[in-house]
């Protein structure tokens, strides 16, 4: 079969990739799939050559053709990807559960695990694995019988069809949206970047026939950056400058309610699939013993209580409500020091307002630092820094391997002998209508020792959604963006630098939920490092790095309304577990009452009453953070304590951080989901983690 989706090669030809030919081949591999796991359930014998790696010969090709399939989908969307993906997604949870309910398999495992405890043969890494493997099957339902069976799979087969829908219903609804400016009074205050990518839009919408095109008849010139029309959508890379910049509050206010109430109504209305997606995993968690789906969840995590991710909500929330409403009180007094008219501040205004706070306080403008983060520049940086601290060297490889959209970079990855070690792709600009918002990492593959012995090496792709340049415009970053660079640069490093060659618990494979931020998180804190910051910038006019009066107000800036971001954060947590451990409630008539009861305990200032912002959080109910979402705190936990260990070494003392980065490779990084992660960051740490470093870099005061 010639497909580029049929038993791909290690370079996958993205650019001959099309939904025509994805689904012949995943049919193909799928009765192959089915074959080879039949014949295997009649001659596996319990031990790790004669089970475990034959069932993974047997279903990785599948699987492999099915995650590039699902990246297509994110990265350029269509109608003709989602088609092909709905269609084959049910036959692809089958075969999974099949695999997963396997008794046969389940059995071997037993008996494998039995015989390495009588007389230890296994590996630490391969005994982690098998006991984690186990631990899916019993989840998977393996012991069930067959009819409550039969239902744990139907309830799979529709959460994962729940899931797809509501990612889909959140990017039709963001980029259905649009407002259009036509005058300079309507888009004052806008920086240039922002009214030439507005520009830019216009001119795009010009371009589509029918409704989708609100401009046309309303403009007789062609848009342009300085006379407009300018078309703002809901895509975050213009949405979030706007509400920073923009002095139209009327076109704030549209803005917001927009964006707030995204994929509640209409066609794209995900209310219905939240309740859904809550009451069916109650149910599934119920048919595998569990009192929630959060018992459920943080049995595979390190928290594995919901008594131990509310002490640690109720710890960071203890430390943070004194000091945000602290920044809300200051805010409101600041914005009526500087004539706003209005009793309260609503929603619309907190962002520009605190923006126009934070350059009073601290002399600068987002805009003003975004002219030194060029892209190319920064990649150069940051590639630097990795250089500095992991003693690897990173370079540019494009054309060597094909890619989905011409934005996108390929880069090599080497040790300081110059032996490969890995490869990654970079996905970097925003694209509203064929992207999905955020930003992520995946593992294209993963580093494994193959039957001939050689070793197959890590491939990465890094997808971010910053803004876009337009025409001649110089590549500019947002500060934001870096960050978030930076963010998913540290999930690729774990990815490519572990040592770990069995595929299950090599890279980020394996790592609990709740640790798997802590590499991407340690890498943030290093757009603060002086030396890191000023390395990578170079400014789009003059060429000259941020100067250190720049810099110095930057950092002094860093925990500007810190407490205010904790607290959001911590809403999010607390309504994902209140909703996963604790609904329904008589007194809980819905899940939107419960977000609001949150934000009423943790959130500094009052939701608009329409606000539908569950519709949108992907993470809980389109991703993998269900009964997850307080993984990123605690994950920062670690990740604040692991930088503290580079600070303690002192960030100007060039052999002690390369000593700390060293260590933090060979363990953190190296070890992968092969080790238990507190047992990780005891190597690393030489102690438990503490939350101090992490109220301290926020600036907090730990509880007493």
């Amino acid at each position: 079969m010639n497909s580029p989706f049929y038993h791909i090669p290690y370079y996958p030809a993205f650019d001959r990739m099309t939904p025509e030919n994805a689904e012949p081949a995943l049919r193909g591999m799928l009765a192959e799939a089915r074959t080879a796991v039949d014949a295997l359930e009649a001659t596996a014998t319990p031990t790790w050559p004669g089970l475990i790696a034959p069932l993974h010969d047997a279903c990785h090709p599948l699987f492999d053709a099915w995650g590039l399939l699902s990246h297509m989908l994110s990265v350029m969307n269509s109608a003709a990807w989602r088609r092909v993906h709905e269609t084959l997604q049910p036959e692809i949870v089958s075969f999974s559960l099949r695999v997963g309910q396997s008794r046969a398999f389940y059995d071997g495992f037993r008996a494998l695990q039995a015989a390495d405890r009588a007389a230890p043969s296994l590996t630490p890494v391969r005994r982690r694995i098998l006991t984690q493997t186990i631990q899916h099957a019993e989840q998977a339902g393996v012991g069930l019988p067959p009819e409550r069976q039969a239902r744990f799979n139907a309830i799979q087969m529709e959460l994962a069809r729940l899931s797809t829908t509501f990612r889909n219903h959140v990017l039709d609804a963001t980029k259905a949206f649009a407002l259009t400016l036509h005058t300079r009074a309507e888009v004052d205050g806008l920086p240039p970047a922002l009214l030439a990518v507005a520009a830019q839009a216009a001119r795009q919408s010009l371009a589509l026939p029918g409704p989708s095109a609100p401009v046309a008849g309303e403009c007789t010139h062609e848009p342009s950056p300085e006379n407009g029309p300018w078309r703002i959508t809901l895509d975050a890379a213009v949405y979030l400058p706007f509400m920073m910049h923009s002095r139209n509050r009327g076109a704030r206010e549209q803005l917001y309610r927009a964006y707030v109430t995204r994929a509640s109504s209409g066609e794209t209305d995900n209310t219905p699939l939240i309740e859904q997606s809550l009451s069916l995993r109650r149910e599934l968690a119920g048919l595998l013993g569990y009192a929630s789906f959060a018992d459920l969840s943080l049995s595979t995590k390190t928290a594995k209580s919901v008594a131990a991710v509310d002490a640690l909500i109720a710890q960071l929330a203890e430390a943070s409500r004194g000091a945000g409403r602290q920044e809300a009180a200051d805010l409101a007094a600041f914005a009526r020091a500087r004539g706003f008219a209005e009793e309260t501040l609503q929603p619309w205004d907190l962002t520009f307002w605190a923006e126009r706070q934070r350059e009073d306080l601290y002399d600068y403008s987002d805009e003003e630092l975004s002219r030194y983060f060029l892209f190319p520049r920064v990649l150069e940086g940051l590639f630097s820094l990795a250089a500095r601290l992991f003693g690897i060297a990173i370079t540019p490889a494009d054309g060597e391997a094909a890619v989905w959209h011409p934005d996108v970079r390929f880069f090599r990855v080497a040790d300081s002998d110059g032996a490969p070690r890995a490869c990654f792709f970079i996905d970097p600009y925003s694209r509203p209508e064929t992207k999905s918002g955020g930003a992520w990492m995946n593992d294209f593959r993963t580093r494994e020792r193959l039957g001939d012995g050689t070793v197959r090496l890590p491939m990465a792709v890094l997808v971010c959604n910053q803004s876009v340049p337009v025409g001649s415009e110089p590549p500019v970053m947002r500060f934001q963006e870096v960050n978030t660079l930076f963010h998913e640069f540290g999930h690729a490093l774990q990815h490519m630098l572990t040592t770990v060659e069995e595929p299950e618990a090599s890279g980020v494979n394996g790592i609990e939920w709740d640790a798997i931020e802590i590499a991407s998180q340690f890498m943030e804190n290093w757009c603060y490092d002086r030396a890191t910051l000023k390395g990578l910038s170079h400014h789009a006019e003059t060429g000259a790095e941020l100067p250190d009066a720049l810099f110095d107000r930057l950092v002094a800036a860093k925990n500007f309304r810190a407490a205010t971001a904790m607290l959001r954060q911590l809403f999010f947590a607390a309504t994902d577990m209140d909703l996963y451990a604790r609904y329904p409630r008589p007194e809980w008539p819905d899940a939107d009452a419960v977000k609001r009861i949150n934000a009423a305990k943790y959130a500094p200032t009052p939701l608009l009453p329409e606000d539908r912002f569950l519709c949108s959080f992907g993470h809980i109910f389109g991703g993998g953070y269900a009964a997850g979402y307080y993984s990123y705190k605690w994950s920062e936990v670690l990740s604040a304590d692991a930088f503290a260990a580079c600070e303690e070494a002192g960030l100007d003392n060039a052999d002690a951080v390369r000593a700390t980065g060293r260590r933090l490779r060979d363990t953190l990084l190296a070890l992968g989901g092969g080790t238990d992660p507190a047992e990780v960051f005891r190597l690393f740490r030489g102690r438990d983690p503490s939350i101090v470093p992490l109220l301290r870099h926020a600036g907090l005061t730990p509880p007493a």
